[in-house]
């Protein structure tokens, strides 16, 4: 994949994504698409200027909400925005295996399972690191620290395009922070990603104090893109 066509998937990853290798895990048209129920509640569109949230409707319950990228127009007739803010989306600068320690930094880390589903929801609505669903784990590789029976961390993969990997879902559990978990947890990921000869990318709000970590980590900025939560409003 050469800069260009790796420009191009990065530019509209949801896109991408979402009417690429997760298809089949998605709703809607040639023009708009969503996770299916139950997946990471996000919309992406062919074109972000031209949002048709008209052609999604079927597919959307009322009340809904969803998270969508790129897009910063007047909501359409039916649809409410709750929130508007930026996120960064950061591309990993050590795409060769060197660039990473050779040994496993998390080898005690559980792969997660559909039996582990219900707990990692609740560290994502609690730790709150983005959009997730009970069938988010299902999108790629999860990773989680147990203490005893309980899910203290966890991070793994969601969006997907050509030489391309997202690492999603990164949280720690508030009584765990400060330890490290989370962040063996992602140089695990990166050397999978490197291995696989994909690069790594990832999402992060503009106030979310990990930016600095991940900085610090390897990853730049590659742009800042406006992030929404929008709903489906109920039919009159």
């Amino acid at each position: 994949m050469n800069g260009m066509e790796r420009d191009a998937q990065l530019g509209n990853i949801f896109w991408a994504s979402l009417n690429g290798p997760h298809r089949h895990w998605s709703d809607g048209t040639d023009a708009v698409r969503r996770y299916t129920q139950g997946f990471s509640p996000i919309i992406a569109f062919a074109d972000p200027a031209q949002p048709d949230l008209a052609a999604l409707a079927p597919w959307c319950a009322s009340g809904e909400r969803f998270y969508c990228d790129g897009w910063s127009g007047a909501a359409p007739p039916g649809w409410h925005i709750e929130v508007e803010s930026t996120m960064f989306r950061m591309l990993w600068d050590g795409a060769g295996a060197g660039a990473l320690p050779a040994a496993d930094p998390a080898p005690d880390a559980v792969p997660l399972r559909a039996e582990h589903a219900a707990q990692a929801l609740a560290l994502a609505t609690l730790c709150k690191p983005g959009p997730f669903g009970i069938r988010t784990i299902e999108l790629g590789d999860y990773f989680g620290h147990f203490d005893g029976g309980r899910l203290v961390a966890m991070a793994g993969e969601r969006l997907r395009a050509t030489g391309l990997c997202e690492i999603s879902g990164v949280c720690t559990h508030p009584d765990y922070q400060g330890r490290g978990l989370a962040k063996k947890l992602i140089i695990k990921l990166l050397q999978r990603h490197a291995a696989r000869g994909e690069r790594s990318f990832l999402h992060v709000m503009r106030n979310n104090p990990a930016h600095q970590l991940y900085l610090n980590m390897g990853f730049h900025d590659y742009l800042e893109s406006t992030v929404r939560v929008i709903s489906r409003q109920a039919l009159a």
